[in-house]
């Protein structure tokens, strides 16, 4: 494989939030420019708890779709304790829905509904493992006094372990993992288990929000960790393992929101993730591992057809240039800096 010319099929992002409204509208065009297909993050205000929630949020996401741009938005439904076992078989079956999404309660942006109390949700999590369909789960306890910094490697012993045990058919992936934990339960499995990892997590560990101030646009949840766990999830992102496989988690917050006392959640990397990522790659030599992880791992672990189209992406003399900003109906939401020039750009 050359170094400064590479060809892979076309990504897909197995983890986005689009919000809704003014936002989703300017912020759709950002990922269907560069990804095939995303798996679409269910917590909107209200969630999208049932499949005819997932069928008017598919509506409206394709009506905002630019026009030229092939991209498929894979929904999920928001699992409460009172999901309704039959309304998701309909949905699955139905071709509505690819996967459901665990949220602890309060674990993060709108996660208000989340699970409290496993034993209300078992008749749902034992038809989707009846029945084959994934379970993303936020990895994170939200216990007082549980470190912000060690609630990842708390939930894999405390909660994730115990359910796979409980329901040993279920599918997981654990997403966006931040964690030397995250990456060795994961290999320590070989059935039933993969993991997405987001490309800022992969660039940045904890110093990157707290070091010469605050920094906002840094911030997101799980937070970034210390070095040796970024180093991991590195290693495990660029070893060719096909249960690691890329989900963005791209959020958009509007500058207002991101630099208030809230400090809200979520770093944009919807629309730089692909050359950053080749430049990630590049330095690990693994570029020829980069098309497993952003293109290839993801829909083998979803059963789902790879992409027939593909990407070429080529290094140059000068750097990519990427928008500070983009403008929403909201107002302005700032992309993610990786706080270094990349080179690679779409051919």
């Amino acid at each position: 494989m050359s170094t400064h010319r590479i060809t892979l099929r076309r990504p897909d992002d197995w983890h986005l939030h689009l919000r809704d409204g003014d936002m989703l509208k300017s912020v759709i065009g950002e990922t269907s420019e560069h990804f095939a297909r995303a798996i679409i993050m269910p917590n909107l205000v209200p969630p999208v708890v049932k499949t005819d929630d997932a069928v008017a949020y598919r509506d409206r996401i394709t009506a905002v779709i630019p026009q030229g741009h092939d991209f498929t938005p894979l929904m999920t439904l928001y699992l409460t304790e009172g999901s309704n076992p039959d309304d998701i078989e309909e949905g699955y079956k139905a071709g509505v829905i690819t996967a459901l999404k665990l949220y602890p309660a309060g674990a993060t942006t709108n996660s208000d509904s989340g699970v409290r109390d496993f034993d209300k949700a078992m008749p749902a999590l034992e038809r989707m493992a009846e029945l084959g369909i994934p379970l993303c789960v936020h990895g994170e306890v939200t216990d007082a006094d549980v470190d912000i910094f060690d609630r990842e490697a708390v939930f894999i012993d405390r909660v994730l372990d115990p359910l796979r045990k409980r329901v040993p058919d279920l599918r997981v992936i654990m997403e966006h993992i931040t964690t030397e934990n995250g990456v060795e339960y994961v290999k320590a499995h070989d059935k039933n288990l993969g993991a997405t990892i987001t490309t800022h997590h992969l660039i940045i560990n904890r110093n990157a929000i707290l070091v010469g101030g605050i920094h906002p646009h840094m911030y997101c949840l799980p937070v970034a960790k210390r070095e040796k766990h970024r180093l991991a999830l590195r290693a495990a992102a660029t070893s060719g393992d096909t249960r690691f496989f890329l989900g963005t988690d791209s959020a958009p917050h509007t500058d207002e929101r991101k630099e208030s006392p809230c400090g809200c959640a979520g770093i944009f990397t919807a629309n730089n993730t692909v050359q950053l990522l080749a430049h990630v790659f590049e330095q690990e030599g693994a570029l020829d591992k980069l098309e497993g992880f952003a293109s290839l791992n993801g829909p083998q672990f979803y059963g789902l057809p790879l992409n027939g189209d593909k990407i070429t992406l080529e290094k140059r003399a000068e750097p990519a240039k990427f928008a500070e900003k983009i403008e929403t109906g909201e107002g302005p939401v700032t992309v993610f800096n990786p706080g270094f020039d990349v080179f690679w750009h779409y051919a």
